[in-house]
């Protein structure tokens, strides 16, 4: 595990940048950052295990509480924030650019993911790619309800990894939704893993196994 500080940056006093920041021993350039699902935070055993592996693997990544959550500790994002939300994770590109001089990567897990995703579909050239993580195609048994009507917009190179079981798209769905991108995309499945992803079976692999297929993408 790599040791992470508390970060908090407050440059944008109305949308202050707070997580944690975690600094590799031999910095490869690049910087990530990571943002939680709709129930959770950046304390997720998700990010925490994901951004330990990308430390260990040269990047800077900051783990970081989207400012819904900033403003409530828990239960879902309160409806109408999706904007601020994604003007948070503006701040917080904008905020680790002060720490590293490499390429800025954006991730992010369900409904971080898809705000990740939004923001830069308006935004081509914010950051260098996305990591997006059990992106929430659709409620569950709703598949009518479909959150791709950005995808045609997406010009920034996107890898996302899905649950085999993922009650939020099924594999197949995902990649009907991953022909309207026009940028370059890979879709990484992992075996018998639901939204959550990261389970007692796979927690000791997944993370280096995300880590490899990441730095593969953006080689």
């Amino acid at each position: 595990m790599s040791p992470s500080e508390p970060f908090l940056d407050t440059a944008t006093l109305d949308l202050p940048v707070r997580g944690f920041l975690h600094r590799p021993d031999v910095p490869n350039g690049d910087s990530l950052i990571l943002t939680h699902g709709a129930g959770s935070n950046s304390r997720t055993p998700l990010l925490v295990a994901l951004a330990d592996a990308f430390c260990a693997s040269g990047f800077t990544v900051l783990r970081c509480d989207l400012p819904f959550r900033q403003s409530r500790p828990t239960g879902p994002p309160p409806r109408g924030s999706a904007e601020r939300d994604q003007a948070g994770l503006r701040a917080a590109v904008a905020s680790l650019s002060r720490e590293a001089t490499g390429r800025i990567f954006l991730g992010g897990h369900s409904y971080g993911g898809r705000q990740a995703s939004l923001l830069a579909a308006s935004d081509p050239d914010l950051v260098a790619a996305l990591l997006l993580l059990s992106f929430p195609l659709h409620p569950p048994q709703r598949p009518e309800e479909l959150r791709s009507k950005h995808f045609p917009g997406l010009n920034t190179p996107a890898l996302f990894v899905h649950g085999t079981r993922d009650g939020f798209g099924t594999i197949d769905e995902m990649e009907s939704a991953l022909r309207l991108i026009p940028a370059r995309t890979q879709l990484l499945p992992i075996d018998s893993a639901g939204h959550e992803l990261l389970g007692l079976r796979n927690r000791r692999e997944l993370p280096q196994l995300v880590v490899s297929a990441f730095l593969s993408f953006v080689a």
